[in-house]
């Protein structure tokens, strides 16, 4: 994914790839799957729209071949597919979500997460709650729990500042219905 298919604005400041093609190639259980997904404002995700398995070897798990989880191959996939810029100069360049980070399994680095978490930050935090919100909704993810475990705030907390954070406009275009609602 480069930069230039990353061109649909969503939300303040991120913006998303309008579709993408994913594939996972599993060399132990010789199969091979492809996905394809679109944006929809409407559910404000990406909505997966083909999957297509296919063994790559001549033993494969047959099981496996009828049973992929494509949920698990998009929900890996969208952090590349989402870019924002960390600086607001006209020449700063925008970087994918997943190059946020080295960690595994982190949205974003601990750095940041310590930074957003203290008293009187505002507008870093919304930054922060918008990237991980995006990145949980886009990919139809409970963003709740998403920005509790990323932050290592509690959920009410993470509900409060969801409920925040689209009040100051940050969230357009991205909605989750999974996990508590945001105005709760």
């Amino acid at each position: 994914m480069t930069t230039t298919e990353v061109n649909r604005p969503v939300g303040a400041s991120l913006r998303i790839a309008p579709s993408f093609r994913a594939t996972v190639d599993v060399k132990e259980s010789g199969i091979e799957t492809t996905i394809e997904a679109h944006y929809k404002p409407d559910p404000g995700r990406y909505v997966i729209t083909s999957v297509l398995n296919r063994a790559t070897q001549e033993s494969f798990d047959s099981h496996r071949l009828l049973h992929t989880p494509p949920q698990a191959i998009l929900r890996a996939a969208v952090p590349y597919c989402i870019t924002v810029r960390l600086d607001d100069s006209a020449d700063s360049p925008w970087l994918s979500i997943a190059d946020l980070t080295g960690t595994e399994g982190r949205i974003i680095p601990q750095w940041m997460a310590d930074a957003v978490t203290k008293y009187g930050v505002k507008d870093e935090r919304w930054d922060v709650i918008e990237i991980l919100y995006g990145t949980s909704a886009l990919s139809d993810s409970p963003p709740v729990k998403l920005i509790a475990l990323e932050l290592g705030i509690p959920e009410r907390t993470a509900t409060s500042w969801i409920a925040q954070a689209r009040d100051a406009g940050r969230l357009g275009g991205l909605l989750s219905k999974l996990g508590r609602p945001a105005d709760e």
